[in-house]
């Protein structure tokens, strides 16, 4: 009996740790993410099919904004995290769309087609530390996610998707990067 209760002490630790770490990669990887409330940055930028496609375009809709690219492990890393938060989403209501930091729009269509991603993939020819549509959203580190509400206003920024999943009231894969790419640990 004494072990039993031993364990479920050290389940319930281990939780409330992972709950921390969910909150330290935000306070050390989000801290200048735009705030709720403000409002989500207009942009527009060409989709895999080379049509271009603006954040307005989803209005009326809740926006979850993706900031990746495909050299970054942890992006690829929370590919399944957004797969499930895709497929427990309503899409009337909820509209996934990724900006990729790609270096090449090869490697970002590639990387695309061979791993089925959903939802309006975005192209951003700039690259990270170049582009115009990263810095009027504060992006120093990837993947870093939005979720911008029906009226256009941003309601959370982060770099956890388990918190995205959560605002959405959806379930996801429930895994956390172990470490975010700035452009110094992720540059090639």
């Amino acid at each position: 009996m004494k072990r039993f209760l031993i364990l479920i002490a050290l389940v319930f630790m281990g939780q409330a740790v992972f709950a921390q770490e969910a909150e330290d990669l935000d306070l050390t990887y989000a801290t200048d993410l735009l705030a709720p409330g403000a409002e989500a940055p207009e942009f527009t930028l060409d989709d895999i099919a080379g049509k271009p496609v603006s954040i307005s375009d989803f209005r009326g809709r809740k926006v979850v904004l993706v900031f990746w690219a495909s050299w970054c492990p942890d992006c690829r890393a929370e590919v399944p995290e957004l797969k499930a938060m895709m497929a427990a989403a309503d899409p009337s209501e909820v509209a996934f769309v990724s900006v990729s930091f790609d270096r090449t729009r090869e490697a970002f269509e590639t990387y695309v087609r061979e791993n089925y991603l959903g939802g309006v993939q975005l192209f951003e020819p700039a690259g990270k530390k170049e582009s115009a549509v990263g810095a009027a959203y504060h992006v120093k580190w990837i993947p870093s996610l939005y979720v911008i509400g029906k009226d256009g206003k941003v309601e959370l920024g982060t770099v956890v998707a388990a918190k995205v999943a959560k605002a959405l009231g959806v379930s996801g894969a429930a895994s956390l990067p172990k470490a975010m790419c700035s452009d110094e640990s992720c540059s090639l």
